[in-house]
């Protein structure tokens, strides 16, 4: 029996920022599959240039990635999966770990990977999350929703969380564009919880406790200055979506009145 295959999988969308670099940490692979929801810059170029496979998912209304993950996943060659986003670099040494895993035989289950993220330019190590990105493809089916996690039929193992080992995300806005996000994504997130309620004490003190998690619990205090202010992100967002979820019941209750 040879040696077992990995194909890396990208979504994209205007995504040429990072994505040469990316491409570059990923080139060691079997496989690189691009992923494109018809892009307007230089995305598909760049794949192109680098060797990779384009394939294509309608744009249509879509304004996140999800709705393509998983037909992105099944266009793999391979059983194998590793998805990547497109402001994620590979090291070497997790690529290495991967082959190692399945080349024992022994393991037929899914990876969740530790990533590193970047906040006001610095890596806030101790904010690591980890993400469900190693897994077969005939086991695997990714909702559609924003920020949905793979459903794996299978175990679940959680690499060790060394940086080594870590995807590390490019991904770094200005508090301008972390804004605009969070707004955006919260009216996704209002969709998926719409059904929930908050009275006055969960409104109250949900964002104060969002806070204290974020600068004491997971370390921003360290940080300083940018800890705190990444305190008060976790809070806001918490707040928006409270007000954008009662908004939307008080509208909802006064047209059934």
């Amino acid at each position: 029996m040879g040696m077992k295959k990995i194909s890396v999988v990208l979504n994209t969308y205007n995504a040429e920022l990072h994505l040469e670099r990316v491409l570059s940490s990923v080139a060691g692979f079997d496989e690189v599959v691009v992923c494109d929801m018809e892009s307007t810059d230089s995305t598909v170029e760049i794949a192109r240039r680098c060797g990779c496979r384009v394939v294509t998912f309608p744009k249509g209304e879509h304004k996140i990635c999800e709705p393509a993950r998983d037909f992105a996943i099944h266009s793999a060659s391979n059983d194998w999966v590793l998805v990547v986003d497109a402001d994620e670099l590979v090291p070497d040494t997790l690529r290495d770990y991967l082959y190692d895993r399945i080349s024992s035989g022994a393991f037929d289950g899914a990876l969740a990977v530790p990533r590193i993220n970047l906040f006001m330019g610095e890596e806030f190590e101790e904010r690591s999350d980890y993400q469900i990105r190693f897994f077969r493809k005939d086991r695997t089916m990714w909702p559609a929703t924003i920020h949905s996690h793979p459903i794996i039929d299978g175990r679940i193992e959680k690499i060790p969380k060394r940086r080594s080992l870590s995807l590390i995300h490019l991904d770094n806005p200005t508090i301008s564009e972390r804004l605009s996000k969070l707004n955006r994504y919260t009216d996704y997130d209002m969709e998926r919880r719409c059904g929930k309620k908050y009275g006055s004490c969960k409104m109250l003190f949900r964002p104060l406790w969002f806070f204290f998690r974020s600068l004491f619990l997971r370390g921003g205090i360290r940080h300083g200055r940018k800890g705190i202010v990444q305190a008060y992100m976790d809070s806001i967002y918490q707040m928006i979506l409270m007000a954008k979820i009662t908004e939307r019941r008080l509208e909802q209750d006064g047209r059934d009145r």
